[in-house]
């Protein structure tokens, strides 16, 4: 659990941080846009005024009268909000709206600049007096070339100030508001994929554990959806293939225990001398022989497939005269299938077959096996035949037993590994999946079906003119 929790503390952390990252750029960028907005309006505003009051001074340009002129201009502001001030070429104020500046000099940059440079200037910053924040426009009174004075208008930045605080809080609001829906969201949408992980993860450990077969409920249909699809999968096949070892464990430990007993009972027997007949010991000599040849067969099984699920499983290529094969396999177990009471048949063909490419010891493997097959589940019809010819482009060679067929419904399977259907007879179940693979390592096809008139024929085609081995 501590690896999911890691995963949603990292999603946490780093969509989080993204966010208020852009929220915090967002809320910044909007409240600089604002105050900017408002204070370059109160300062467009008091340099229009400052400028218009000096414009109004044009008809008064003798000192008398521009004083016399710039006191009335003071006084008819009194009770505004805003402060008028003349200032005198000093840097001093002489007249002021409210009376209690008068003959002070507020040293502002406002002031100094438009005395000394002969133009209007705007100045924010604490009154040097009151400490109060406050914005400032002088305009200068030039008469005859000269500074005369200026004209000052100061008002209070404090609602101004105040209302910018406003914006700025309802824009940090906004901001956490954005913030606390991504959050819980994200939060939403992470536990939507850590708690099926979590769960995933569990129900693998119990897989691990050995709980073979477990299902997860599917909530999602989507990747997590698949990915549960893909455990339960797993989980049936596990299981299915548990069951298989099992059942192929019992199943082979169950057929190389029977002919060791025979062959072990007999040999004993034969060796005590319990047995005095010739039939009899005939007899005994050939119970011997045939389970041994059973068991032969069911180890190279066991040791092929085995080969084959390790990726050791490898072909010999050299030149093999496929009819002189087949020809070989058929004459080794004909005087076996007689003994047994079963009549086997070759056919050959007019058709010579240049030589193939190919693995000829295997090859004699997949026929022995299909002809052990054949005498195994269809020996009751007491009649094997075997054939061989060419069908254009291939060699096509049939194994067909008189026996009772195969299930319709358990034809698709018999060629998988350990399968062996509602046969009774001995086996492993694994001897058509070997001879499947050896066949498709040759580029060729093994079909298992039923043959008109009863009983099963099995078709393999091998290509001509070489074999390409994969």
């Amino acid at each position: 659990m501590k690896k999911i929790k890691g995963i949603r503390k990292r999603w946490m952390v780093n969509s989080i941080s993204v966010v208020l990252f852009i929220v915090l750029l967002a809320v910044t960028a909007f409240s600089a846009a604002m105050g900017s907005y408002y204070y370059t309006t109160m300062s467009n505003a008091l340099r229009s005024k400052a400028e218009g009051a000096i414009y109004s001074f044009r008809a008064y340009q003798a000192e008398s009268t521009y004083y016399q002129y710039a006191r009335s201009v003071v006084s008819d502001a009194a009770g505004e909000q805003l402060e008028v001030e003349f200032i005198d070429s000093r840097g001093q104020i002489r007249f002021s709206s409210s009376d209690l500046t008068a003959f002070r000099s507020p040293g502002t940059p406002d002031i100094a600049e438009a005395l000394s440079q002969g133009r209007t200037k705007v100045w924010t910053g604490s009154d040097p007096s009151t400490g109060e924040h406050v914005m400032a426009a002088s305009s200068p009174l030039i008469i005859n070339g000269r500074v005369a004075g200026a004209m000052r208008y100061v008002t209070s930045l404090r609602s101004v100030d105040r209302q910018i605080i406003l914006i700025v809080g309802i824009a940090l609001g906004i901001g956490l508001a954005i913030l606390g829906m991504v959050y819980f969201s994200n939060l939403y949408f992470v536990r939507s994929i850590v708690d099926p992980v979590a769960g995933i993860t569990d129900t693998a450990k119990r897989i691990a554990a050995g709980s073979y077969g477990i299902q997860i409920e599917k909530k999602f249909d989507d990747e997590i959806g698949d990915l549960t699809d893909a455990l339960n999968d797993m989980s049936l096949k596990i299981k299915q293939s548990e069951k298989l070892k099992n059942e192929f464990i019992s199943s082979v430990s169950h057929e190389l225990r029977t002919p060791l007993t025979a062959i072990n009972g007999w040999a004993e027997t034969i060796m005590n001398g319990e047995v005095r007949d010739a039939e009899d010991v005939r007899k005994g000599m050939g119970i011997i022989v045939s389970e041994a040849r059973r068991l032969t067969n069911m180890v190279e099984e066991l040791l092929e497939f085995s080969r084959i699920q390790d990726g050791r499983f490898t072909l010999s290529i050299e030149p093999m005269d496929i009819k002189a094969e087949l020809e070989d396999a058929v004459y080794t177990y004909r005087e076996f299938f007689r003994r047994e009471g079963i009549e086997l048949n070759h056919f050959d063909c007019e058709e010579e077959f240049p030589p193939l490419s190919g693995d000829p010891e295997r090859m004699r493997q997949v026929f022995c096996n299909l002809l052990d097959n054949a005498a195994k589940h269809g020996g009751s019809g007491k009649r094997i035949d075997t054939a061989i010819q060419g069908d254009g482009d291939q060699v096509v060679i049939t194994i067909r037993d008189y026996g009772p067929g195969i299930p319709e419904e358990e034809l698709p399977h018999v060629k998988y590994k350990f399968y062996k259907g509602s046969s009774k007879a001995r086996g492993s179940g694994i001897g058509l999946a070997v001879c499947d693979e050896i066949i498709s390592r040759h580029n060729g096809t093994l079909e298992i079906g039923n043959a008109e008139g009863g009983g099963c024929i099995v078709t393999l085609r091998l290509p001509l003119g070489g074999i390409t081995v994969r």
